[in-house]
């Protein structure tokens, strides 16, 4: 058995199922008599779960995390030679990429059997980005052996210090070698020369620092500018709708005004007519009392004469 071989075997598989794997394989190799490699099984940490997903992503779609991680060095190619139209371009890329990748990740896991939430979605898109920003954090990713998720703070690299399984973190780099020293006025212009060096490898730094920082900043800026404008569009467009239904409603209320006043006006003609109409009705029952008392006398007055005859 080898140790790089069981770290593989183990880093493959669930989080939910790696404690009994890892006994597994330790019992294994004790069983062969190799104490150590036993030893060297069980120190192996179990990884987060957000770990688990970027180790099945790199393992499943080892092309595209390489995709990523090149992505990165172009990333810090353009930081460090200060092409703000490159820079702009790429880190429309990177998001594009990171966000493509995390959607990757989170199907994959679901066709394990395991949905992702969306803290550990964020943690795996945290994970992509250090994988970008740092080049040991890519190579990290690439192996397939995370511990648990990486983050970049935007200073200085990535760390990895527990988050990758102990015998697979990158070697660290080799020692510079040691100068001889020199005597008298070439010592001195040595030691000047050196720390010239060294002035000039920070500001180099510093300044990538702050074109990283200026970049994430501008995109944020821009962010924000999208989601205003979004807000602005969304907001004019319910104003315009209010506009719309308030002249609407205007139109109405003229529309009941006028419906109103010639409902008013046909009234008040109709009470003038209901006036005429009782004076003639009065004017009819006074006609029709007088005819009434003229064919009374007339009727008495025949009697009468009929009686005289």
């Amino acid at each position: 058995m080898d140790l790089s071989d069981v770290a593989d075997e183990l880093y493959a598989v669930p989080p939910d199922e790696f404690v009994a794997a890892r006994s597994e394989a330790r019992d294994r190799a004790k069983a062969e008599g190799d104490k150590e490699l036993s030893k060297a099984i069980a120190a192996l940490p179990k990884p987060t779960t957000a770990a688990w997903v970027g180790n099945l992503l790199a393992r499943r779609k080892p092309e595209e995390v390489g995709q990523l991680v090149e992505l990165g060095e172009l990333l810090r190619q353009a930081t460090a030679n200060l092409s703000g139209e490159q820079l702009r371009e790429l880190g429309r890329q990177r998001n594009q990429v990171v966000a493509a990748l995390t959607r990757q990740a989170r199907a994959l896991a679901h066709q394990e059997g395991h949905d992702v939430s969306s803290a550990v979605a964020e943690q795996v898109e945290e994970t992509l980005r250090a994988a970008i920003a740092d080049p040991d954090a890519g190579a990290a990713l690439r192996e397939g052996r995370l511990t648990s998720s990486l983050s970049y703070t935007g200073i200085g690299p990535v760390d990895i210090e527990g988050a990758v399984a102990p015998l697979l973190r990158p070697a660290a780099a080799p020692a510079a070698p040691v100068r001889p020293r020199k005597q008298g006025g070439q010592d001195d212009a040595a030691a000047r020369q050196e720390a010239e060096e060294r002035r000039r490898r920070e500001e180099a730094e510093r300044r990538r620092r702050e074109a990283e920082q200026a970049r994430r900043d501008a995109e944020e800026a821009a962010a924000r500018a999208r989601d205003a404008a979004a807000a602005a569009e969304a907001a004019e467009q319910q104003l315009a709708a209010a506009a719309e239904k308030r002249d609407r409603l205007r139109a109405r209320v003229e529309e009941l005004t006028e419906e109103l006043q010639r409902a008013e006006r046909q009234a008040g003609a109709a009470s003038g007519d209901v006036h005429a109409a009782e004076k003639r009705r009065d004017a009819a029952a006074r006609r029709s009392a007088t005819a009434a008392a003229i064919s009374e006398r007339a009727a008495a007055r025949a009697e009468r004469l009929a009686d005289d005859g």
